[in-house]
């Protein structure tokens, strides 16, 4: 009865033991890596708002892709046009939309002088059609800067396109910004918030640690000079995806990036219609982020395995103390409460900075599901995966 007494006594420190390493762990992530660009711009403060307001901006080609998005065309491209920058100009690509798409384009194009479109061919096979419509706006464009961005995107200032351009100096060759998520109603919308929020603060986290890995397409600049040296797309050309992320684990690097996620900087994607959509772009960028090149990635994914293991250890060490030691419970209840506390005012004040509506109320739930939904995205790309490939879908 004894030695039976002592065993639990045992696993009951072991727990309390591995809980106490896990809060740790956590406190670590959400205290530096996830705080890093809040505590960068608040550090910052103005000076990171008006850099490049008084000298000469160079001109900047903003290049668009569009597939059937004429009411997004109608709804936010006017936002792109009316730029308070000194030269810019628009290229939209139109991905052989059905819809109402072509003749949208032509009928702001006799309004805006700076704005031009073109078209891929419907017959294109074996290569992303993104990629290649990209990559014609590319070749398209007249300005050395390259701006991107989608149709169903919007600007939430007129200084985007010169907030992003002031960041470039002799150096820089790459810029990220962050894509908010515009909220609706309903649960799905708050996890897809939640988890753009999470993305977007790793990948701006890692680039001002100079460790670049990945951008979002709905808002990057680079150099036209640099996809061209790069060769393009042509190391991925064969992959649906990886037009963002996958050019920027390849081109980025400590010297030639740059972030900027002021609220003049921002873009927001409007919010997605359908699960199905969502649940195919996440399926895209998991198919991508096995090329990654670097640790970062699995340096954000030991972030969730310790995340999981510490609810587990906290809800054995509570079901442990109430049978043995009441104050094992107590503190590990006190160990969740504190982690808590600082998870949600590193997301709260994190999404206020990226002009992103908070999901706070909902993170505790959405920090457990997600991952778990993530497991499940992962188990359907393993029946699936041949869909990562463009020669099987355009066939």
């Amino acid at each position: 009865m004894i030695e039976t007494l002592l065993s639990f006594q045992l696993a009951e420190q072991i727990l309390m033991g591995a809980a106490a390493a896990l809060f740790l762990i956590q406190l670590y992530y959400y205290r530096v890596p996830y705080a890093r660009p809040f505590r960068r711009l608040r550090r910052e403060g103005e000076d990171a708002a008006s850099v490049g307001k008084e000298r000469v901006l160079p001109p900047v080609s903003v290049i668009v892709y569009a597939k059937n998005e004429s009411e997004n065309l109608k709804r936010f491209l006017p936002l792109l046009l009316k730029q308070d920058h000194p030269e810019y100009e628009v290229i939209v690509i139109n991905d052989g939309s059905t819809d109402e798409s072509d003749e949208v384009l032509k009928e702001l194009e006799t309004v805006h002088k700076n704005l031009y479109h073109t078209y891929i061919p419907m017959d294109a096979k074996y290569m992303s059609r993104k990629k290649l419509a990209l990559t014609i706006g590319v070749k398209a464009a007249k300005h050395e800067l390259l701006l991107f961005t989608e149709a169903n995107c919007a600007p939430l200032s007129d200084h985007w396109v010169s907030s992003m351009a002031a960041r470039y100096d002799a150096e820089t060759e790459i810029v990220l910004g962050f894509c908010a998520l515009e909220s609706r109603k309903g649960f799905f919308s708050k996890l897809a918030i939640y988890d753009n929020l999470l993305v977007g603060l790793q990948y701006l986290s890692s680039a001002l640690k100079s460790r670049p890995y990945m951008g979002e397409g709905g808002n990057l600049s680079y150099r036209k000079e640099l996809f061209f040296k790069k060769k393009g797309f042509s190391k991925t050309l064969g992959l649906q995806s990886g037009e963002d992320d996958l050019f920027v684990n390849e081109s980025g690097n400590r010297k030639n990036t740059k972030t900027i996620y002021t609220p003049e900087s921002i873009i927001q994607r409007a919010p997605y219609e359908r699960y199905r959509v969502w649940k195919e772009r996440k399926v895209s960028r998991a198919a991508t982020r096995k090329y990654y090149r670097g640790f970062s990635l699995f340096f954000y994914r030991l972030e969730v395995w310790t995340r999981l293991l510490f609810y587990i250890s906290v809800v054995l060490s509570i079901v442990a103390g109430c049978f043995l030691n009441w104050l094992t419970a107590v503190v590990a209840g006190v160990l969740f409460a504190l982690r808590l506390v600082f998870v949600l005012y590193t997301f709260h004040q994190s999404s206020r900075m990226l002009c992103q509506k908070p999901v706070t109320g909902w993170i505790p739930f959405l920090e457990i599901i997600l991952p778990l939904y993530n497991g499940y995205i992962s188990i359907y790309r393993l029946f699936w995966g041949k869909n990562d490939y463009t020669f099987y879908l355009e066939r």
